[in-house]
């Protein structure tokens, strides 16, 4: 009988849609139980056991379709492998993330005594140009805050069947009420929550419609406890094109700039600190220097590209003695990492440039690269804007332009 029921692989992809979610909630549940009985008594543990103790046991989640599919877009925080340490040049952005959104969404708790006002914000943007560290700073959150963490795509969001996007927008929120405290991740949020115009289609603009009213409507005050312990957090390059009611429902805005010189030097440090370094000639001031103008990305892109420069020139030399590289690199056989090695390499990657012509006659050593740098006449980076909450978004600049507009 059952070849001949017309909706039998309807009916199957749905058992394997909600057998796959399932799975995927129990292993996440598991971890956190295994967690949550060997936590001790540092921070983020203590984050991670409070919150086990306020969401709902596995057994009583009952999934409707909808809320299945949102279900594989569910992330462990242990599958993030991205830490706050591995985070260079933000450190007031991230103090700010942990006293304004961590402590109050998963240990609300503690500042329950003293005002009702020091809840988790409803929203979180983070803005600025690419290459600066949002999703990179969005994944170290989702690690640390230990939070249920739902990676919403916006392939996940369209159906081909009229309303059927809406109520997966709905199934996103009921979702992440039964497993709150829960953040659900947006990146590149002006794709799916820009500018509602007049001449745009109908579905895009009930799909908006409908994230809002689930967001801070009516249904959004309907818990036990009065409010909601869900953080919509979006990260964006084209702030100009989100919807200002958007904006609205994300009081917490943290601008990520270009980083400045102290930024730099930090984003160095983290970036080769388990790369072999020639101390005698390698000289980080200089490559801060140089790098003026230059998004984290970019830094992490001339930094591998400049690691590969020695392990180039031992393959040569092996293979030039016959040697067979593949057996693979012993340690102590290949050089530490010079100033050097940051010019005039290969492979498209934005790389360091020297000011002087005769840069390329006279990068012997690091010494040789600060004799032809520009005279100390120029001013240091501007330090950039402390992150915060603010209504208005301005437009972001880079520190070391804004400066030398200024002078």
């Amino acid at each position: 009988m059952s070849r001949l029921d017309p909706d039998a692989g309807a009916k199957a992809e749905a058992r394997q849609k909600a057998l796959a979610a399932s799975s995927r909630l129990q292993s996440i549940f598991s971890n956190d139980d295994r967690i949550g009985n060997d936590a001790g008594g540092n921070e983020e543990e203590g984050i991670r056991e409070a919150r086990y103790d306020n969401r709902p046991p596995k057994q009583e989640l009952v999934l409707n379709p909808y809320e299945q599919t949102i279900a594989i877009e569910v992330v462990s925080p242990n599958e993030i492998p991205v830490t706050f340490d591995d985070i260079g040049g933000l450190d007031h952005i991230i103090e700010e993330l942990r006293e304004s959104v961590i402590y109050p969404l998963t240990m609300p708790h503690l500042y329950a005594s003293h005002s009702s006002l020091l809840t988790a914000p409803s929203g979180v943007l983070l803005y600025g140009p690419p290459g600066c560290g949002k999703t990179m700073l969005a994944k170290a959150l989702a690690r640390e805050s230990g939070a249920c963490f739902i990676n919403l795509h916006i392939s996940t969001l369209t159906e081909k069947w009229f309303g059927d996007s809406n109520k997966l927008v709905a199934a996103v929120f009921s979702l992440a009420r039964k497993l709150q405290p829960s953040i659900v991740f947006i990146d590149e949020i002006d794709a799916v929550l820009g500018q509602r115009r007049s001449g745009e289609h109908e579905a895009s603009g009930m799909v908006k419609a409908e994230f809002m009213t689930h967001w801070d409507g009516l249904a959004s005050s309907t818990s036990k406890d009065g409010s909601q312990r869900i953080c919509v957090l979006g990260a964006t390059n084209r702030v100009q094109d989100i919807d200002d009611a958007i904006l609205r429902r994300m009081p917490k805005k943290f601008p990520i700039k270009l980083p400045n010189k102290a930024q730099r030097r930090q984003i160095f440090n983290v970036t080769l600190r388990d790369t072999q370094i020639d101390r005698l000639t390698f000289d980080v001031n200089v490559l801060v220097r140089l790098s003026a103008g230059m998004s984290g990305s970019d830094i992490k892109d001339a930094c591998r590209d400049a690691a590969m420069v020695p392990v180039r020139e031992y393959i040569k030399a092996a293979k030039a003695n016959g040697e067979n590289v593949r057996s693979g690199i012993k340690e102590g056989t290949v050089r530490g990492l010079r100033v050097e090695d940051f010019f005039g390499t290969a492979g498209g990657a934005r790389q360091l440039e020297a000011p002087a012509p005769k840069a390329k006659a006279s990068l012997g050593t690091a010494r040789d690269v600060r004799q032809l740098e520009a005279p100390e006449g120029r001013a240091e980076d501007a330090e950039s804007a402390h992150s915060g909450s603010t209504e208005e978004v301005d437009d972001f600049e880079d520190p070391d332009e804004v400066e030398t507009k200024g002078h």
